[in-house]
């Protein structure tokens, strides 16, 4: 029975080699998740080979749904034609009233003949009505258009005519205007025409011409993971797979990683990237115009085209992107060779691709998804590496700027508005006035004057206050500005894009060619000058956990930024907070806007997709998304299904301990309050120097931060305890650069190595990372780089942080308590112990590895807190109330792991 259970598996899910039973059972259950359109949180750990079985469970789903799919098409086509051939032949009816006289048979047939024109007439009626209907439906858009057409330009008609009052009150500036050459007219906003000044009916006729044009997207599979590495690897795995030579898949990714014009590419920054595409997209269009207007508006735009963006090789790409599976390399790569883009080409392979793979903030954020053309209706999604999808969707939808950024851009919007007062249309000139008006309203709110420097600029009253999206914006007194419009006219004129350009020509020559306001061009002189250095200081507000600052590409235009922060603003005013952080000089302030409810923007990706996966392989506790993500979108308990697997380690394989007390006996209790104590921090000396002792090869050591762990390293280069670690193990530290963490890592490794082959008195190295760091995601210490974690304390989030405190009290007012606490109680053990999976799952990474787990701290055995950890972990945990049996039990099993490993022939 066995065999035909497993050949039975075999058959539904093809696979590159033997499943372990947790696979099948990981393949099974996803199976039924997609048949039946659930929504699935999936967790696997690390070396059970998820990525395979998401590949294999998933395709093979897809395969049966489109053979169904045929099927039912076949028998529908089999079942019209049978019933045309019914008519043709004598019915049941028929060879019943056989016996019937004639006049009954001509009576029926008569009857019926008048019931069939009686139907046809009633449908003629309904058509005719639903004709009428739908005239009128069109009747009242117009009017509804018109009428607000009316309303819009009575609100602006006042404010251009005032602009016009303005020109024409100074008739000596409307005289010849001065020669500009050509890179400078790239710098003149065209005229702007918002979307609803388009006729209706034009705009009705394009979307219809649209939707015949539009191909056809097929059922298929959004697959994302967080980063590119991680979805090369997934695209590796499904070239391996069985599935790899049949499979129609298209790898997605931003500009920045699929561009390949080397013009677009130096601009470095993804949003100078983006809108200089677009700015070329745009070029290439109005280069086709002809007539005297499109003559005229030539002059507004630069007359650079990108030569990748043609028709037919995009064509030709999508069609090689399609016949084979690629990753990104790959398609770049083929791109170049082809002379077309990869970043179009891919995405015309989209509504014929069976399988998507993207990253999951290109999927997440609802105009992105849009403008990639990602359509969602009953289709499949996967998110992968899912552990952090909460703190995604809270960030890509939250923004921040500085008091600093604020003055800057004012600064900038304010000289080219001068610069280009009499080129600029008047529209145009209305909405640059509006925005700089916004910047004056949000540098008030944090105290500051617009006209001052931000840098010395000091703030009377520092502190943090948190006000509703409507308190925020009666206190600006910015009330009465349409942000929607605002943000639409950002994004159609490009104006960051124009600004960029402005700063970065007059940035390098220094000087103005204007004849007229020499003391205006020398107070925009001093200011050009001290632009960039002004700028290097700025960097990027957001920052991904596990990236450094230094790596993050520097927007060249603070205006980017806030643009960001308007879009911000148009949430509905329940599911977030602004943040005014009032603090030492303007520059340090800020204003930020913190969402509460990232379910609101991820209901949509649920109610249209046909089924949902999230998966990732420590997922534990699995609470949050249930609650914040599912439960708020709207989705019935009925539809969430859980599945946990196991790992495919033996279990004597990995052995974790909770120690609740070291070796003098000190209870372990790593409070912010406690853990600061001389005698805390030396009795962790303690614990690492016995560790040492018995753990070969590498130990990885993880502090709840930074500042804790160099406060432990202090303390111990001052007591000695260094020393003494450092004769058993070489030491290193997390670097907090990121582009440094190769670098340690490699020595880390080299230094195991040559421990192991010396035979000295040394027995590898010691690794202090911290958890949420560099080296907590993403790492693999798999065999001899990490046979020992060790988690110093529960690294709790701060509990004083005005953002965390509000989001408590969200969930306190908007959340049921479902584990007889607090739900703002939950959320800071929920993300203490999410962090501590995450950090202690970095050691065991294959079927053979082995390792330990130490956790320091006697509140891990409470039991709201030991039932958080992952089941492959929890179910073989030991809790040690004295130092001396977790000891002998650490000692006796790396002593018996390191024997039957070197009796293992060498490979």
């Amino acid at each position: 029975m066995a065999g035909e259970s497993q050949e039975e598996a075999k058959t539904k899910f093809p696979f590159p080699y033997v499943p372990y039973p947790i696979q099948e059972e990981f393949m099974t259950k996803l199976y039924q998740v997609l048949e039946t359109g659930k929504i699935g949180i999936f967790e696997s750990p690390t070396g059970t080979g998820k990525s395979l079985s998401l590949i294999c469970g998933a395709l093979s789903w897809l395969r049966d749904f489109e053979e169904k799919k045929r099927q039912e098409e076949a028998r529908l086509l089999a079942n019209g034609s049978n019933g045309k051939s019914a008519k043709e032949q004598p019915g049941k009816g028929s060879q019943a009233s056989a016996g019937e006289p004639d006049w009954i048979t001509q009576f029926v047939q008569k009857k019926e003949e008048r019931e069939m024109v009686h139907r046809l007439k009633e449908e003629q009626v309904r058509r005719k009505k639903r004709e009428e209907r739908l005239e009128q439906i069109r009747h009242n858009v117009q009017l509804k258009y018109t009428s607000k057409r009316k309303r819009m330009e009575e609100e602006e008609a006042e404010q251009l005519l005032q602009l016009s009052k303005d020109m024409l009150s100074h008739p000596d500036e409307l005289g010849t205007l001065e020669p500009l050459d050509r890179s400078e007219e790239d710098l003149i906003l065209a005229e702007y025409e918002s979307d609803e000044e388009k006729k209706v009916g034009s705009r009705l006729s394009e979307e219809d011409d649209d939707e015949d044009i539009e191909e056809e997207h097929v059922t298929k599979i959004y697959y994302c993971s967080r980063t590119h590495s991680q979805l090369a690897q997934f695209v590796h795995e499904v070239q391996k797979s069985p599935f790899g030579k049949e499979t129609r898949l298209v790898s997605l990714g931003s500009r920045q990683n699929l561009c390949v014009n080397e013009e677009v590419r130096h601009l470095g920054a993804v949003q100078l990237i983006n809108d200089r595409c677009m700015e070329m997209q745009k070029n290439k269009h109005e280069k086709s115009n002809t007539g005297e207007e499109a003559e005229g508006k030539k002059r507004r735009v630069s007359r650079t085209v990108c030569p990748f963006y043609s028709y037919e090789p995009m064509q030709l790409l999508r069609d090689e992107v399609l016949v084979e599976v690629k990753d990104i390399e790959q398609l770049v790569t083929l791109g170049k060779g082809m002379k077309a883009c990869p970043y179009y080409g891919s995405r015309y392979a989209i509504p014929a691709a069976q399988l998507v793979v993207l990253p999951y903030q290109m999927l997440l954020h609802g105009a992105t998804r849009s403008a990639s053309g990602i359509k969602l209706k009953d289709q499949v999604v996967i998110i992968d590496e899912a552990h952090n999808l909460i703190d995604t969707l809270t960030c890509i939808y939250s923004a921040q700027v500085s008091g600093s950024q604020l003055c800057c851009a004012h600064s900038q919007l304010l000289q080219y508005m001068e610069r280009y007062r009499k080129r600029l249309k008047a529209k145009n000139l209305m909405y640059i006035k509006q925005i700089l008006f916004l910047l004056e309203k949000f540098v008030a709110v944090l105290g500051g004057n617009i006209n001052q420097n931000p840098n010395t600029q000091s703030i009377p009253q520092a502190g943090v206050q948190l006000k509703s999206i409507n308190d925020f914006l009666f206190q600006c007194q910015i009330d009465n500005i349409n942000l929607f419009k605002v943000q639409h006219y950002c994004a159609k004129s490009l104006i960051s894009r124009k600004l960029f350009g402005f700063i970065e020509r007059y940035g390098a020559s220094g000087a103005l060619k204007t004849r007229k306001e020499d003391q205006k061009i020398s107070g925009l002189q001093n200011f050009l000058q001290t632009l960039n250095k002004r700028q290097e200081k700025e960097g990027t507000q957001h920052s991904s956990p596990g990236e450094a600052e230094d790596e993050q590409p520097k927007m060249a235009s603070p205006l980017m930024h806030i643009e960001g922060f308007l879009a911000a603003l148009t949430n509905a005013n329940q599911d977030g907070r602004v943040i005014l952080t009032r603090q030492g000089t303007l520059a340090q302030s800020s204003l930020k806007f913190l969402l509460l409810n990232p379910a609101v923007h991820f209901a949509q990706v649920l109610k249209e997709c046909r089924a949902v996966v999230i998966a990732g392989g420590t997922m534990q506790p699995v609470a949050d998304f249930r609650e914040q993500l599912l439960v708020c979108a709207g989705v019935g308990a009925d539809r969430i299904e859980e599945f946990s697997c196991g790992h495919v380690i033996p279990p004597d394989n990995i052995l974790p301990i909770i120690l609740c007390s070291g070796p003098s006996n000190q209870q372990l209790e790593f409070t912010y309050e406690k853990r600061g104590l001389p005698q805390m921090m030396a009795e962790v000396g303690r614990i690492l120097c016995n560790l040492c002792n018995v753990v070969p090869g590498g130990v990885v050591c993880f502090f709840p931060s930074y500042e804790y762990e160099k406060q432990v390293y202090t303390h111990w280069e001052k007591t000695g305890v260094l020393t003494q670690l450092a004769s058993k193990k070489k030491i290193f530290q997390e670097p907090k650069r990121a582009n440094q963490v190769e670098q340690v890592l490699a020595e880390y490794a080299k230094s195991i190595k040559r421990c192991s082959q010396s035979g000295g008195p040394m027995t590898g190295a010691l690794l202090f990372s911290v958890v949420g760091g560099k080296m907590s995601e993403g790492i693999n210490f798999s065999d001899d780089l990490g046979r020992c974690v060790i988690m110093v304390g529960m690294p709790y989030p701060n509990i004083k942080s005005p953002e965390l405190q509000e989001k408590m009290a969200y969930l306190d007012k908007t959340m049921p308590k479902t584990t007889g606490q607090a739900p703002g109680r939950t959320l800071i053990e929920n993300l203490c112990m999410k962090a501590v999976n995450q950090s202690i799952g970095r050691a065991i990474r294959h079927q053979k590895d082995f390792a330990s787990i130490v956790l320091l701290d006697h509140r891990y055995a409470r039991p709201a807190i030991f039932n958080k950890l992952p089941q492959w972990i929890k179910s073989r945990t030991q809790t040690k109330p004295v130092f001396g049996p977790a000891f002998a039990a650490l000692r006796k099993f790396h002593v018996e792991k390191r024997s039957s490993c070197e009796s293992l022939p060498s490979r």
